[in-house]
């Protein structure tokens, strides 16, 4: 046989094959047994119960001092941020210098405000310098404070 021929085999077996429904039991199922959770019935499950229900026994009833519920236990809630750095009076300054140019300019051309050739070079050069700056600024190096093994550095 040739391998062309085998190749043509195991095409028509998996033409003839394409309709059949799995014999897996597990087919029913997209996950794993282990995935599986027991249900566990109670006399009283929470669910039946209507929200404006009152519990039955003091042993359904949560603590009035319990903050968290069953529901929530194992998810986790992350601190509030720290506040952002204000930064230092360049750095505004170079932000103001990067956005206010083009801002300018294109307030200036939609208002038909008259552009005298210094007006334009200015916001030209505040736009270069603001963007220079921050980018001089930036401190792509380690911090100051690292020591003197960085561990691996690509």
């Amino acid at each position: 046989m040739t391998p062309q021929s085998d190749e043509d085999e195991v095409w028509r077996q998996i033409v003839a094959s394409f309709n059949e429904k799995a014999e897996d039991a597990s087919a029913d199922q997209p996950w794993p047994d282990r995935e599986n959770v027991a249900v566990e019935a109670g006399p009283e499950d929470d669910d039946a119960r209507e929200p404006g229900d009152e519990p039955q026994d003091e042993a359904d009833e949560e603590p009035e001092g319990s903050v968290e519920r069953a529901d929530d236990e194992g998810h986790y809630v992350p601190p509030p941020p720290p506040p952002l750095p204000h930064g230092d009076a360049l750095s505004r300054l170079s932000w103001v210098a990067l956005f206010g140019g083009p801002a300018y300019l294109l307030l200036a051309a939609l208002l038909d405000w008259p552009m005298e050739g210094w007006i334009v070079f200015t916001a030209v050069a505040a736009f270069i310098g603001g963007f220079v700056t921050l980018v001089v600024r930036m401190g792509d190096g380690p911090p100051p404070d690292s020591g003197w093994d960085d561990g691996a550095v690509i």
